[in-house]
């Protein structure tokens, strides 16, 4: 039983989180690149104030998946690193993001391999 409420807290936050950004699509001009940066830096915002591990704990994936975990991750690194100097700092934080960036791109490249783009028609 456990293991199904951590399921449903998931996907509540994590539906919440994808909810606010289709509102930004359809109720303002924004672009989907401008919403996506605004998730990630509220991701760096929440990591930095501390508040990020406390929504963490209670949703897990459903807010570590979303673009917000990588603003999160981003952050924990630049911390850890910054105990060290300032070039740690920044080098800590991409050491954090690589394993996620190097997976994008390598499914990103798969997929254009295997599926043939096309432009969405208005």
């Amino acid at each position: 039983m456990e293991i199904f409420l951590g399921f449903v807290k998931a996907f509540a936050v994590g539906g919440l989180v994808c909810m606010i950004a289709q509102i930004f699509i359809n109720k303002t001009k924004m672009t989907s690149a401008r919403i996506l940066v605004m998730f990630l830096l509220l991701g760096v915002f929440l990591e930095f104030v501390g508040a990020f591990k406390f929504i963490e704990e209670f949703a897990g994936a459903g807010i570590t998946i979303p673009i917000t975990g990588f603003g999160s991750t981003i952050v924990k690194g630049a911390q850890e690193g910054a105990k060290i100097g300032l070039f740690e700092a920044v080098t800590y934080g991409f050491r954090n993001m690589a394993g996620g960036l190097t997976a994008a791109i390598f499914f990103g490249f798969l997929f254009a391999i295997i599926f043939k783009s096309h432009s969405k028609k208005a």
